[in-house]
């Protein structure tokens, strides 16, 4: 009877990634999952980290900004700056410095965006460009 792990990443899909690469053979069974739960650990260690940030800054939203911040701040996920580097960095005050979100406050209405209503086919198309310069 085989055993049944409780996962929050797909095992089947972290399976298929893994035998894309054509160095990789067959992929014991164990492997996947265990993969999985590093990746939910490092998901969760993400996520506190940034959460803490976002608490330093009286925000009650986490943001990208608060993301890019904790990656550029912990030695931990020094490996992920390359990837947050193109993320544009809060408006700051007009007082100028306090890094991220300073003097701001990240949830009042008056700083929020508009969202404009565009068709579907516009905002696909927006998404596949934001991609392709990923």
């Amino acid at each position: 009877m085989k055993k049944k792990y409780k996962t929050k990443f797909p095992v089947a899909r972290i399976k298929k990634i893994m035998q894309l690469d054509e160095d990789v053979g067959k992929v014991a069974q164990a492997t996947p999952v265990l993969i999985s739960k590093a990746l939910e650990l490092f998901m969760q260690s993400l996520i506190d980290q940034a959460c803490q940030e976002t608490r330093q800054r009286n925000a009650k939203r986490l943001s990208a900004a608060h993301l890019k911040k904790t990656i550029e701040t912990v030695e931990q996920f020094d490996f992920l700056k390359d990837v947050v580097a193109n993320i544009p960095d809060p408006m700051e005050s007009s007082t100028g410095g306090g890094g991220v979100g300073a003097g701001v406050d990240e949830d009042n209405e008056s700083n929020k965006p508009t969202r404009s209503r565009r068709s579907k086919s516009s905002s696909s198309k927006a998404i596949k460009d934001q991609e392709m310069e990923l």
